[in-house]
């Protein structure tokens, strides 16, 4: 656990985030699969699989991505293409297996002194989560658009991936409610509420980008909208807002 930490709080530049590095941690996962024994040239490799099966999704999605079509796309021969994965299965459990673990491991890693307090703790969620899809958004945007036609375990591992951001969101917001500093009565329901103003940002960039809204600007205005939802000074009105909120 302790390395876990440790490597997420590594994690917090854009680089750190880059294709080398999440797939050095895929190589790291699948090391008795891939059948390549040189680090260097495993990485480089996986990456351009990776970047090539991001792009192609994007553009036809994964159900109709063939495997030569990958092979071509990042220059590998087929038979280069099976050293590193066996199956389209394999590679999408790569992908999704990274973007769980990297979510899981950043947002479960708070510095200490913002883990105590339930505000500050909430709003480093809120930015971190979005600034971590700023820097992963094509895998973020693979995992979301194309999970309904995953196979079945797949699926349910995109389900349970956002099971757990809902998770880690309500702990924090029922700490804030235990400590006074939040106000309602449906902490899963509120946590559950925020998890799509934060996929909103990945998912709809196009939208802010029109718009002119910088992702700082975007972290404030989820940090405020929450905020307000959440606020202590009007008890009696805990669910009232939530159901405004729900309303939007």
């Amino acid at each position: 656990m302790g390395g876990d930490v440790s490597f997420a709080r590594h994690r917090q530049s854009a680089e750190a985030f880059s294709a080398q590095t999440l797939c050095a941690r895929i190589l790291e996962r699948h090391r008795d699969s891939v059948r390549v024994q040189k680090t260097r040239l495993a990485v480089a490799n996986l990456a351009r699989i990776i970047n090539a099966t991001l792009t192609l999704s994007n553009r036809q999605g994964f159900h109709a991505t063939t495997l030569r079509q990958l092979a071509e796309a990042s220059g590998l021969s087929m038979g280069g293409l099976y050293t590193y994965i066996d199956s389209k299965q394999m590679l999408l459990s790569m992908i999704l297996g990274e973007v769980a673990a990297t979510a899981s491991e950043v947002l479960n890693a708070p510095p200490d002194d913002v883990r105590k307090d339930a505000r500050r703790h909430l709003d480093w969620i809120i930015a971190t989560h979005i600034r971590m899809s700023e820097a992963m958004q094509p895998w973020f945007v693979f995992a979301f658009m194309e999970a309904k036609s995953f196979p079945s375990a797949e699926r349910q591992r995109a389900v349970d991936m956002e099971a757990t951001t809902e998770k880690i969101i309500a702990d924090v917001i029922r700490q804030g409610v235990t400590s006074g500093s939040f106000a309602t009565d449906q902490v899963a329901l509120t946590a559950s509420l925020i998890k799509p103003l934060l996929q909103d940002w990945y998912v709809k960039r196009a939208k802010y980008r029109r718009r002119g809204t910088s992702i700082d600007s975007y972290i404030d205005a989820v940090g405020a909208f929450v905020g307000a939802a959440l606020s202590n000074k009007m008890r009696g009105g805990g669910r009232t807002r939530l159901k405004q909120v729900a309303q939007l």
